[in-house]
């Protein structure tokens, strides 16, 4: 099926929305997005409003340049990451929890907290994962990560190429997600299923029945390890989290629930796809590919650029009130996204914005978007991607994108590669 034909039907056009603002496009399925995300992008920038609403996905609004999503961002009073408010949430909660004391539901509904959540509730929720992503305990990762890395590599190293999606950037932030919550090694195969799932789940507007039965499963998996830490803590996440306090009480089991799954959906396929993004841009950009490989010094530099120029994450706004923003009348409960991608290549703001440039200074990306929900994991994201470039670089010959098997993007809330086909020369035996 092409992605025409799976572009959502478009909705009426409301009244307070102008002529002027809107634009067609589907954020899952618009095909020239599919075809190359980030020219699709840089093409918008140029013609498009800095906030537009789209007729498709039930339509919303679209924050496109540096500003709109900076400012944006950063007003959590006008623009709620509550997309669903958290009175409705506590009160769903309660339900089911009532319904599983009776046998007649599975209890607890875990749910992404903080990352559905506004200060003050997301700040209180935030602080005790701040001090277990704090970069001292992250530091503490990174022979584990290397070692993990290395193993990856090696196993496809003397076939001469990879799909590296498969081979490297989805088992590695599996494997370092069980490593650093003190989850056995043994529930790789499952996690990887329940990544897929969830990822699947993200591709379309799935039946919200669908994602919340994720979400437990995603729980129940984690529920046997949580309760095993509880009672033996070791060095590992889960069990600094159980030492945490939330308003001076202990945390409950339901919020370490609510944490796993927001560790899950958010720290997984994220990193996932930064991982793709990076080794994409080196498989073509030989000359740097070759630069680093002589200075290794310089690969902090490059992770940077590499995350401005190829910016993956669309966050979900609700307009909390009716409100004006840069000329665009938005009305309470409308929806929104953020186009961090469109932030980071906006020419208005970066010079130059397509070059990778890793000599660039001044202005700092928004890969991690900013404001309150500025990513909690950017410190891990950073150590990953620095281990992988540098642990690759090593071990990999000279690589290349396979020309007969070109990129084939996913695009949604979070921007990135199903597939990505490398090609080396096999090392001599």
């Amino acid at each position: 099926m092409s992605a025409a034909t799976q572009l959502k039907p478009p909705v009426k056009k409301p009244a307070h929305v102008a002529d002027s603002l809107v634009y067609d496009f589907d954020m899952y399925f618009d095909p020239e997005y599919l075809a190359e995300p980030q020219a699709k992008i840089i093409k918008m920038l140029e013609s498009v409003p800095p906030v537009f609403w789209t007729p498709r996905n039930g339509g919303h609004w679209v924050f496109l340049s540096h500003q709109a999503n900076f400012d944006a961002a950063r007003d959590v009073v006008s623009f709620s990451n509550e997309v669903v408010p958290y009175s409705k949430i506590k009160v769903a909660q309660t339900v089911f929890k009532i319904l599983g004391k009776i046998g007649l539901g599975k209890g607890h509904l875990p749910m992404p907290f903080p990352i559905m959540l506004d200060p003050p509730m997301h700040t209180k929720y935030r602080k005790p994962l701040q001090r277990a992503f704090g970069p001292a305990n992250i530091r503490t990762l990174e022979p584990g990560i290397r070692e993990l890395c290395g193993e990856l590599i090696d196993s496809v190293l003397a076939q001469g190429g990879c799909e590296f999606m498969e081979s490297i950037a989805e088992p590695l932030p599996v494997k370092v997600f069980l490593q650093m919550l003190g989850m056995s090694p043994d529930n790789f195969l499952e996690y990887r299923a329940l990544l897929k799932e969830h990822m699947n789940n993200g591709k379309t507007e799935a039946n919200p029945r669908k994602r919340m039965e994720t979400l437990r499963k995603i729980s129940a998996a984690m529920r046997p390890t949580m309760l095993k830490l509880k009672e033996n803590p070791g060095d590992d996440m889960i069990s600094e989290l159980w030492q945490s306090e939330i308003d001076g009480r202990p945390i409950t089991l339901e919020e370490m629930e609510n944490y796993g799954v927001l560790l899950f959906i958010a720290g997984l396929d994220t990193v996932m796809q930064s991982l793709g993004f990076a080794v994409r841009h080196l498989a073509a950009d030989t000359a740097l590919q070759q630069r680093l490989r002589d200075d290794p010094s310089l690969i902090n530099d490059a992770v940077e650029e590499i995350l401005r120029r190829y910016t993956f994450t669309v966050p979900v706004r609700r307009v909390t009130k009716d409100v004006e923003f840069m000329g665009a009348r938005m009305k309470a409960n409308d929806h929104a996204v953020l186009l961090l991608p469109g932030a980071d290549l906006d020419p208005k703001y970066f010079d130059k914005p397509t070059d990778v440039n890793i000599e660039r200074e001044g202005k700092p990306h928004i890969a991690f978007n900013a404001g309150p929900h500025r990513c909690l994991g950017s410190h891990l994201a950073r150590l990953e991607l620095r281990i992988l470039y540098e642990e690759f670089l090593k071990r990999v010959p000279p690589f290349r994108l396979d020309p007969d098997k070109p990129p084939v993007f996913e695009c949604g809330h979070v921007v990135g590669f199903e597939r990505l086909n490398l090609l080396w020369d096999k090392p001599a035996a």
